[in-house]
C-alpha cells in the first residue's frame, strides 16, 4: 500500500449514486457496494494517491461505457465489462501508484477485458476464415479476366473534401454500422489496429493470428468497408 494512503467515509447516496441508471440496477453494482463496506448508508474506502473509488461511477461510468460500445456492438456486454472493470480496479486499488491518471488506469483495465472478448469471439473463426482462399475473396471485387475492379465495387470519392462537420458525423455513423457487419475476427483486428493503434505484433499475439493472416484480414476488412460505404453513403 502506498505510504500516503488514507481512509475516509462519505455518504453513499450523495457521492456514489451513478449518473447512469443502467449501472445502479446491475447485480455487479451491488457487489461493488458490498466490497466498499457499506454500512448504515456509509461507506469506507481507501484513497491511494489520486485514486478515489468513491467517485469512479459518477466520473467514469458513462465514458467507459461509450468507449466499450464503440468497440463492441452489444449494450448488455458493454455494461457488464464496465462493471467488471470497476470490480477489478477495486481489487487492485492498493497497487495504483499514480503514474498515470485514474481515467487512463481504468481504461487500460477495460481495454484488456475488451481484448479478452475479441479473443473469445475470434477463437475458432480463424480456421473458417482461412478456408476461404484469397483468390475467392478477390473474385468478389475484381474481374477474373483482367484483374480490374468490378463495376459495382469501383472506388468512388466519398465527398468529404469540403470538411462539412455534419457530413463528417453522418459518415462516421455509417462507418460504425459497416464495421459491425464485419466478421468478428476482422472487426477485432481492424479495431485494435485503427482505433486502439496497437502494433501488429501485439494484435497477432493477443488474437493468435500469424503475420500473413493479419495482413490478409486487414486488406479484406478495408475492401469490405469500402464496398459497404459506397453502398450506404454514396
Amino acid at each position: 500500500m502506498c505510504k500516503d494512503s488514507v481512509s475516509f467515509s462519505t455518504n453513499y447516496k450523495s457521492k456514489i449514486t451513478p449518473t447512469s441508471a443502467w449501472w445502479n440496477n446491475g447485480i455487479l453494482w451491488e457487489i461493488f457496494k458490498s466490497k466498499m463496506h457499506i454500512e448504515k448508508g456509509q461507506i469506507t474506502v481507501t484513497r491511494v494517491h489520486t485514486c478515489d473509488p468513491a467517485q469512479w461511477v459518477n466520473k467514469y461510468a458513462d465514458y467507459l461505457y461509450g468507449y466499450t460500445l464503440s468497440r463492441i456492438n452489444d449494450e448488455e456486454l458493454a455494461r457488464d465489462l464496465v462493471q467488471e472493470t470497476f470490480l477489478a480496479a477495486l481489487e487492485r486499488v492498493e497497487k495504483f501508484e499514480g503514474r498515470s491518471s485514474e481515467s487512463t488506469w481504468l481504461t487500460a483495465i477495460l481495454k484488456n477485458k475488451i481484448i479478452d472478448v475479441y479473443r473469445k469471439k475470434s477463437s475458432g473463426l480463424l480456421k473458417r476464415q482461412e478456408a476461404r482462399t484469397e483468390a475467392q475473396d478477390l473474385d468478389d471485387f475484381f474481374e477474373a479476366e483482367d484483374g480490374h475492379w468490378k463495376v459495382q465495387h469501383q472506388p468512388q470519392a466519398f465527398g468529404l473534401e469540403a470538411c462539412n462537420p455534419l457530413l463528417g458525423k453522418e459518415f462516421s455513423h455509417i462507418l460504425k454500422q459497416c464495421m459491425q457487419k464485419l466478421p468478428s475476427l476482422w472487426l477485432s483486428v481492424f479495431t485494435m489496429k485503427h482505433m486502439d493503434e496497437e502494433t501488429t505484433e501485439t494484435i497477432c499475439s493477443e488474437l493468435k493470428v500469424t503475420s500473413s493472416n493479419y495482413w490478409v484480414i486487414i486488406h479484406r476488412a478495408k475492401v469490405s468497408l469500402r464496398a459497404c460505404l459506397q453502398k450506404n453513403w454514396i
